[in-house]
């Protein structure tokens, strides 16, 4: 597996990272612990050594997941996590909150469930109107200066959001959505890390599966499943968005490749620091998505690609209106 470097800064990981979420939460019932386990483990020994959880993915269970997956392995890997949120008494409800204290509790809880005394990269995981960013990563410059978080990121933030936040503390990454089918980051947000130095990690590289050619106007979801009320998975939707799955089906034949590896190479292709954590359950599909990084997509391919998607509209807001407000901020 290729490593690359989150923008200027020191952390280097593989190409392509594991996002963790889907094992415990989102996607319909948590995955047996043991073989959740054993797939962080495969992606370890297949070279993967980038892996993103979260205290809200559970909540907590992700966390202690990854963390009893990656112990034999701690000083091989890089862990990121996010701290953004409280829960109501059934641990179901999720509020907004990045208070600087509450922050310093967080962290403590998630290096608990992790089995580590430090984060490689800490992410607020959306942006709370209610705390000045500044004062968010002045909470996390302290943590870095103790020992307990080695780089400070964020995720959804808005491009005014991550210059105010990396006056205070260098950002890393930022991460956020960004797939064949969700480009709006190509307007401000990739200018905006390019001129910062700032390393970029798409979440939902492959459109929540969408991308990955598996997925017809036909398919439901249960109501575990946060596809359920995502605007962009309702029957309309998916019918009117087929095109696009038909273009990568049509490059995926040229290059003898799956759907999936393209979504996942022309990500890799924008630039060099950007990591794509694409998620799964199954060890197949794990192998089907770290081969996307060894597929080079060149300029030609690439112009032709952005051509053919200029005469493709996609259907669908990607967040429920109830969740609109906290992206973007």
């Amino acid at each position: 597996m290729h490593k690359r470097s989150l923008g200027t800064s020191s952390l280097e990981v593989s190409a392509l990272g594991l996002g963790c979420m889907g094992l415990s939460h989102g996607y319909g019932p948590a995955t047996d612990t043991q073989q959740a386990v054993a797939l962080i483990r495969s992606a370890v020994e297949r070279g993967v050594t980038f892996f993103d959880t979260a205290e809200v993915y559970g909540p907590y269970l992700n966390e202690q997941v990854v963390g009893e997956a990656l112990a034999p392995v701690r000083d091989q890997v890089v862990i990121a996590t996010k701290f953004g949120f409280t829960f109501g008494d059934d641990n179901k409800q999720q509020i907004l909150n990045s208070r600087p204290e509450h922050i310093r509790v967080a962290v403590e809880g998630s290096l608990r469930r992790l089995k580590t005394d430090y984060i490689d990269l800490l992410y607020q995981h959306r942006v709370d109107p209610d705390v000045p960013i500044e004062d968010v990563a002045g909470a996390v410059k302290d943590l870095i200066a103790e020992g307990k978080v080695k780089h400070f990121g964020l995720s959804e933030a808005r491009a005014q959001t991550i210059r105010r936040a990396h006056a205070v503390q260098p950002v890393t990454a930022l991460q956020s959505e960004y797939s064949l089918w969700w480009r709006e980051p190509e307007k401000e947000i990739l200018p905006t890390l390019w001129e910062l130095g700032i390393g970029f990690v798409p979440f939902s590289p492959l459109g929540r599966g969408f991308l990955t050619g598996t997925v017809s106007a036909q398919t439901t979801y249960g109501s575990d499943d946060f596809r359920s009320i995502v605007p962009r998975f309702s029957p309309s939707a998916l019918q009117a968005n087929q095109g696009l799955v038909v273009l990568i089906r049509q490059i995926a034949a040229q290059k003898q490749a799956t759907p999936a590896q393209i979504a996942l190479a022309w990500l890799l292709a924008q630039a060099p620091w950007i990591v794509p954590i694409p998620g799964t359950t199954k060890l197949s599909r794990l192998e089907e998505n770290l081969g996307g990084a060894d597929i080079t997509l060149d300029a030609s391919e690439l112009n032709a690609i952005d051509s053919a998607l200029a005469q493709i509209r996609i259907e669908g807001e990607r967040y429920p209106e109830a969740l609109k407000a906290r992206v973007g901020r």
